[in-house]
């Protein structure tokens, strides 16, 4: 099986954490200049590993085999999140070039064929998983004209504009090119810590349905309108917060989760009754019968609060993003590999974050695999693992890619 080289590993994701640094993690959001900068950088990396690399339409390099014979697709994102982590998203992508380089230096596996992908966007400032979606013939020319910045408003076709991929062709995925997709994660949680483990194998990622609810009342003075004729929209959105989080807990299943992370009332003056709030809801599981049940419960306590007022609400999907299932020859190969690597310290288990790979896996067989993260923390600049537990999935990882590619 092929050996990777752990300090060749570390090294390239300790450089192209550089683009982009913020204190010890990292400031790169899609089509940033350290991004852009940063997807140059790694084209140089993959000719250097005898792929040929191209940056294509919305912003994904994809280093491709020259090699001919079946192929797996590996990879992830190297976008972060606002001052992120050093590792989500980037440390699959130099596991996917790394996995193809060492497959290149054994003579037992010097014939078999990789291409590595880091997909534009995953993180999700222009739009959900935009790259893979891209990739998967799941992203319109309109969409993509229709889209801007979740922060700024900027039009995604300038950002392309000002980074030099005005007009350049997007990359589709070719029928039949690939045995599959694999891609290596942290964790960004802390069971496998908790359970004193070293490798998680992905069985399945979350569907995530996100809604927008706006409350619309009048604003009005805070000092001279009396309680009984208020229309307050910020107190009816806290009221129906409060259903929520009453009522999903009753419906959920074991791993569900469920989160406003963003409220807001307008105009927001301390002087003023709010006429306009809003909030953003989020709910995730792998069970898509769970999230359908979801879905109906909002609606429900969205209609029996427009029929008691005094405010009125309107409840919009802003995405759906279904569960996918991943490839059970595939899990195998990882769970074989894993026991040979770090025995006993591994388990199968669910992601709870969103992944290209479940975009990838509509059309494609998937897997996923983890590793720790320590403290479970993610999407912060303190984010991190350790460097043994790196090397290590490197290895498991690489020899799962060449069980896939050599059996039948």
């Amino acid at each position: 099986m092929p050996k990777i080289n752990g300090e060749r590993l570390l090294a390239d994701l300790r450089r192209i954490a550089d683009f982009g640094r913020y204190e010890t993690g990292v400031h790169r959001p899609h089509l940033s200049k350290q991004d852009v900068e940063s997807r140059h950088w790694l084209m140089g990396r993959m000719k250097e590993a005898g792929l040929v690399p191209e940056i294509e339409g919305v912003g994904t390099v994809i280093g491709r085999s020259p090699k001919t014979g079946p192929r797996l697709l590996m990879g992830s994102h190297s976008d972060t999140q606002p001052r992120g982590g050093w590792l989500d998203g980037v440390m699959g992508v130099i596991y996917g070039l790394e996995v193809a380089r060492a497959l290149a230096e054994d003579p037992d596996t010097a014939h078999l064929a990789v291409d590595v992908a880091s997909w534009a966007d995953e993180e999700g400032h222009w739009g959900q998983m935009t790259g893979s979606r891209s990739f998967m013939g799941m992203l319109s020319e309109e969409d993509i004209d229709k889209s801007r910045h979740r922060d700024e408003g900027t039009p995604m076709r300038e950002a392309l504009k000002a980074a030099g991929l005005e007009g350049v062709p997007r990359a589709h995925l070719e029928e039949g090119r690939y045995r599959g997709y694999l891609e290596a994660h942290i964790e960004q949680g802390g069971l496998l810590e908790a359970g004193d483990k070293r490798i998680g194998v992905v069985t399945a990622i979350v569907g995530i349905y996100v809604y927008r609810l706006t409350f619309k009342g009048i604003q009005n003075h805070a000092g001279t309108t009396p309680m009984p004729i208020r229309k307050d929209a910020g107190v009816a959105m806290m009221k129906l917060y409060n259903d929520v989080m009453e009522k999903f807990p009753t419906i959920s299943g074991p791993r569900s989760v469920w989160t406003v992370g963003k409220m807001s009332v307008e105009p927001g003056a301390p002087a003023i009754i709010p006429g306009r709030a809003e909030m953003i809801l989020q709910f995730r599981d792998a069970d898509k019968a769970i999230l359908d049940r979801f879905e109906a419960a909002v609606l429900e306590i969205v209609a029996a609060h427009n029929k008691k007022g005094p405010c009125t609400v309107e409840c919009v999907n802003t995405s759906k993003t279904m569960p996918t299932v991943m490839d059970e020859r595939f899990l195998e190969a990882l769970d074989e590999s894993a026991e040979v690597h770090a025995t006993g310290k591994h388990v199968r288990m669910p992601s709870g974050a969103g992944h290209d790979a479940q975009v990838i896996g509509l059309k494609v067989p998937a897997a996923m695999m983890f590793v720790p993260s320590i403290g479970g923390i993610s999407h912060h600049f303190t984010e991190n693992t350790e460097d043994a537990d790196i090397v290590l999935g490197c290895q498991v990882f690489a020899d799962a890619a060449a069980k896939i590619l050599k059996s039948n």
